[in-house]
């Protein structure tokens, strides 16, 4: 009988065999929220988007880079995505892609009272969490790690950091290996020259400049690449 999961431990996780891993088109969110009106959330998300993760034999060496289709974005208001679309913001018809690429891996592990980790270690390569009950560390299922790296929008790049939550790796129904994971991270859309706003009449402004990124999915083993 084929067993359910790669057979590979590490610091506690059962973690993915050492390949090339790419994001399964039908297992994705790449989203984002941002403030309007200085009062709510409006949330979006890009439809069309690739990554690639090389998963190494030591996984604080491993690496991904992702691709996404600027023009794919999508906040269910056709007014409002065609304006993201335009040179007031992402410019998509010039600037194709946003391009993430990875710089480095950052394992946060421990015996704490909430968050049951037991060390930090850095390694000099490559959603926000929410406090959620964590199972025993014995089920080998979960796991967080910081994945350092570049983002280029509109051909300006700024190092933005992933917190990424592992969420444990097994085989299919088909016999694949794969892994899930969520990702969060923040950034501030005016650095990468998205500057476009509107000043409120009381104060404020319509568009937030902090930009929210909340990024889940899973990968499928396309084979070894180490």
């Amino acid at each position: 009988m084929l067993n359910d999961r790669p057979i590979r431990h590490w610091n506690g996780l059962t973690i993915p065999d050492p390949g090339l891993y790419l994001l399964d088109e039908a297992h994705k969110r790449v989203g984002f929220h941002a403030q309007h009106m200085m009062v709510s959330p409006v949330r979006g998300e890009f439809a069309v988007a690739a990554a690639t993760i090389s998963i190494a034999d030591d996984p604080l060496q491993s690496a991904v880079t992702a691709t996404i289709q600027a023009a794919s974005i999508d906040t269910n208001n056709r007014d409002r995505d065609t304006h993201l679309r335009s040179p007031d913001f992402l410019h998509a018809a010039h600037y194709h892609t946003l391009e993430y690429r990875s710089t480095g891996v950052k394992w946060l592990g421990g015996d704490e009272d909430i968050f049951k980790w037991a060390r930090l270690r850095n390694n000099p390569l490559t959603r926000r969490a929410s406090m959620v009950a964590l199972p025993d560390s014995s089920t080998g299922d979960t796991g967080r790690i910081v994945v350092t790296g570049d983002l280029t929008i509109k051909n300006v790049t700024q190092p933005v950091d992933l917190t990424v939550d592992y969420g444990g790796a097994r085989r299919d129904p088909d016999g694949r290996e794969i892994f899930g994971f969520s990702a969060t991270a923040e950034i501030d859309r005016e650095s990468f020259g998205l500057l476009w706003n509107v000043a409120l009449e009381r104060g404020g402004v319509l568009v937030g400049k902090r930009v929210h990124i909340e990024i889940a999915g899973e990968a499928i083993r396309q084979g070894r690449s180490f």
